[in-house]
């Protein structure tokens, strides 16, 4: 059989390095799996629930491994279904190809069935490179550019392909002539390093500092050793954005953590104490958590020129690749002797420490289950090298501040876009690409119900593949949509609106027996250990469903008098769980104040 248009595709896409596709089929794809199953396993499949969730897969993919993440989808209605996960690719700059189909060319322009205008419906989120193969001659370059564009801008690319292409026979030879190019496979990472007087003159402004605070993200993700270099140099401090989490181990005693609303108090003390702040591979959006605009003076690194002092009005701006600028700017860098900041840092790291231990015994309205306790108790127990995955709900603003990041660790979550639902699907992209390697989803019933429970099935379907079967997800079950209630109370001053909020109760645990996995239900903080023991050792997946409280407050770091205000405000209009809101944001208030108040109040 000659080789077609699809068959060309996936051996360019494997010259490329491509091993895995993560998607599901259509009859308007159907040439391009037929094709697939020509592969004979040079590359892998992996058939998904919906296609939203391949693209996080793929995104996921991306942001583990550092290649190019691929996933795949029919015409119309399953592209469509794509473009949440490819928005979350294109927010935190993931390098990642979509491949859809469309309706035959003769169709084209005819409303014909599932024909949806998918140049015009990628315009955005494909912005970099989004290309219709209108002709067996032009897929070569097509494939090319998609994955060369997104290896080197770390962007989202996407390649339409007709029905009719798809099954056209491939031209192996291009004819030499006008009208065609002859494109090839590679791409290598340059080495990007500001010029020598702009290093200069950062090296100049750090070293004038005495009080510097450095805060890092997912940018700086490979250049852990020399963070480590220059902080030690500087005797800074070091904050990390919420993707940079894993960035640098927190057994650091001059790593202060997250930073803003879901942060540490020492972060947010740090940057309203410094004198000069160097950030380091992040676009950090929340400003209100920086020093104050003429308070410090600033340094940034980032690869993309366009990021550079948009956060903070910087006066030095390196446009380079983290890891080789921090190599090139540490020797001018001078030793400094002065130690007292950071060890008012460590001091503040130790009673913020104090506070949250406080806290996480506070013992919710009738005996419930006070939901910081799963994470503090989850926190010494992880396993070495596992990856970590979060959601957008209370769940993340738990694993943010009590989770302790060791080295080896990897984490990531939808940072930029902060959709609900990836945390199931960035663990299975995590153990397809690391089988060897513990995965944990750390979610919400919220995203659980909505994409959580189907890609279940996909766990199901694949999970003995892995060389280790451990895929553990934890659902904090608390029968609201909480984050939004939260938000609800605290930034807009109403109370919880039930209709919208209230969630059907589900039994998360048992479903997970129904599949075949390790079902474990707590409700009780002393079985909370023995519960996260089990399903860390299980031989298989497992799902651990914490029935806990709504009402324990996600306090930020310093509560402002405008947000104390709208929650007395959410108070009075009468909100459903008044009662219980009231005890838990006075208990959490006073062990932030009085770090033993809760045990003593609880009697432990």
């Amino acid at each position: 059989m000659s080789q077609t248009v699809s068959d060309f595709l996936f051996t360019r896409l494997s010259a490329w390095g491509v091993k895995r596709i993560f998607g599901y089929p259509g009859d308007g794809i159907n040439g391009l799996m037929g094709a697939f199953a020509r592969t004979e396993g040079r590359m892998q499949l992996v058939q998904v629930r919906h296609e939203e969730q391949a693209a996080f897969m793929a995104t996921a993919h991306a942001k583990f491994t550092g290649e190019v993440g691929v996933c795949m989808a029919t015409s119309g209605p399953g592209a469509i279904h794509l473009l949440n996960g490819l928005y979350d690719a294109k927010g935190d700059h993931m390098p990642v190809v979509a491949i859809v189909g469309q309706a035959a060319t003769t169709a084209i322009g005819a409303s014909y069935q599932q024909e949806v205008d998918l140049n015009a419906l990628f315009k955005d989120v494909a912005s970099a490179y989004c290309q219709m193969v209108s002709s067996p001659l032009a897929i070569r370059h097509v494939v090319d550019r998609a994955m060369r564009i997104a290896k080197a801008s770390r962007s989202v690319t996407c390649i339409i392909v007709p029905k009719d292409v798809q099954e056209m026979a491939a031209v192996e030879d291009l004819p030499r002539k006008a009208n065609m190019s002859h494109s090839g496979v590679g791409y290598q990472t340059p080495r990007v390093i500001p010029q020598d007087a702009d290093l200069q003159r950062a090296a100049d402004v750090l070293n004038a500092g005495s009080r510097v605070a450095m805060l890092v993200g997912a940018g700086a993700v490979n250049a852990p050793a020399e963070l480590v270099a220059v902080a030690d140099r500087l005797q800074a401090g070091c904050a990390k954005a919420l993707l940079g989490k894993a960035v640098l181990p927190d057994d650091l005693p001059w790593v202060t953590g997250d930073i803003g609303l879901l942060g540490t108090r020492p972060s947010s003390d740090m940057m309203n104490e410094c004198d000069t702040l160097f950030m380091i591979g992040s676009t950090f959006p929340y400003d209100q958590f920086l020093p104050k605009e003429g308070q410090a003076r600033g340094v940034q690194i980032d690869i993309e020129g366009g990021n550079l002092a948009l956060r903070y009005a910087m006066e030095v701006n390196l446009a380079g690749d983290t890891t080789d600028t921090l190599r090139a700017l540490l020797p001018l860098l001078k030793q400094k002797s002065d130690t007292s900041w950071r060890e008012k840092i460590a001091t503040n790291r130790k009673e913020w420490a104090d506070v949250n231990a406080s806290r996480a015994r506070i013992v919710g309205e009738g005996g419930q289950l006070n939901p910081e306790v799963v994470f503090t108790e989850l926190s010494p127990r992880l396993p070495d090298r596992c990856i970590i995955s979060g959601d957008a709900g209370t769940a993340t603003n738990w694993l943010a501040r009590h989770l302790q990041m060791r080295a080896g660790m990897k984490f990531s979550l939808s940072g930029s876009l902060a959709t609900m639902g990836p945390a199931v699907p960035y663990a299975i992209a995590a153990k397809f690409a690391f089988p060897d390697r513990v995965a944990i989803a750390l979610t919400g019933d919220g995203a659980m119900q909505m994409n959580g429970l189907n890609e279940m099935i996909t766990i199901q379907k694949y999970w003995q593949t892995w060389s280790d079967p451990r895929l553990v997800i934890l659902v904090m079950n608390n029968r609201d949509l909480n984050q939004v209630t939260w938000e609800m109370r605290i930034e807009s001053g109403d109370p919880k609106f039930e209709a919208s909020q209230d969630l059907p109760d589900f039994p998360y645990a048992r479903y997970a027996e129904m599949l075949g996995f390790v079902g474990v239900r707590v409700d009780r903080p002393e079985d909370v250990g023995a519960a996260w023991e089990r399903v860390l050792s299980a031989d298989r997946p497992a799902v651990l469903e914490a029935w806990v409280d709504p009402n324990i407050s996600i306090i930020p770091p310093h509560i402002t008098f405008e947000q104390a205000k709208n929650l007395t405000s959410a108070l009075i209009k009468g909100d459903p769980d008044e009662l219980g809101v009231i005890i838990g944001s006075a208990k959490s208030v006073l062990a932030g104040m009085f770090p033993g108040h809760a045990s003593r109040e609880n009697g432990r």
